[in-house]
């Protein structure tokens, strides 16, 4: 997996082949074949790895953040962020790579599911109605991975597209009156 990160990295998405990983990681093309079965096999077990990176991240600063609504926004900007960055600029390739196909769009929809309902949980508390409606996760969800690129793209700092997420996803959660 390692190598397939590095691959995507310095060479971008296209550039990930099985038959390539194979050279690259100094094993035989069966080997990885057997693995991954498929480039897609392959790209969603990246993406798997990344989403889990990014849950077990996002659950455990969640149970040790501030339970106020500030907090909890920080927590989960800072967690979506701070785990995008760490992957590098590779993963809006692998995001891009996961609309390419019905059973990658699946996959990445999926994981998308899972962050919203941690969030919608952690959040719902906060909501003057108890409650937070789906288009608002969706909003939150599609500034998150916005502001995480222009991070990641070094179109915006870390700092600033955290604290943007954060006062995006606060507002978010007090315009939902019920």
């Amino acid at each position: 997996m390692d190598v397939a990160w590095r691959l995507v990295r310095e060479e971008g998405t296209d550039a990930l082949t099985l038959g390539r990983l194979a050279d690259q990681a100094g094993i035989t093309k069966p080997v990885v074949y057997d693995h991954f079965g498929t480039r897609t096999g392959l790209l969603i077990a990246l993406y798997r790895e990344f989403d889990d990176r990014q849950t077990a991240l996002l659950q455990a600063a969640l149970r040790t953040g501030e339970p106020t609504l500030a907090g909890r926004a920080a927590v989960i900007a800072s967690a979506y962020l701070d785990c995008v960055l760490a992957q590098g600029r590779e993963i809006p390739g692998v995001v891009a790579a996961l609309t390419s196909s019905p059973e990658l769009e699946k996959v990445k929809r999926e994981c998308d599911a899972v962050f919203r309902e941690t969030c919608r949980a952690a959040l719902a508390p906060f909501a003057p109605s108890g409650a937070i409606a789906p288009a608002g996760l969706w909003a939150m969800l599609g500034a998150a991975e916005a502001l995480s690129a222009a991070a990641a793209g070094g179109d915006l700092t870390a700092a600033e597209a955290q604290a943007e997420l954060a006062e995006t996803i606060a507002a978010m959660v007090a315009r939902n009156r019920g």
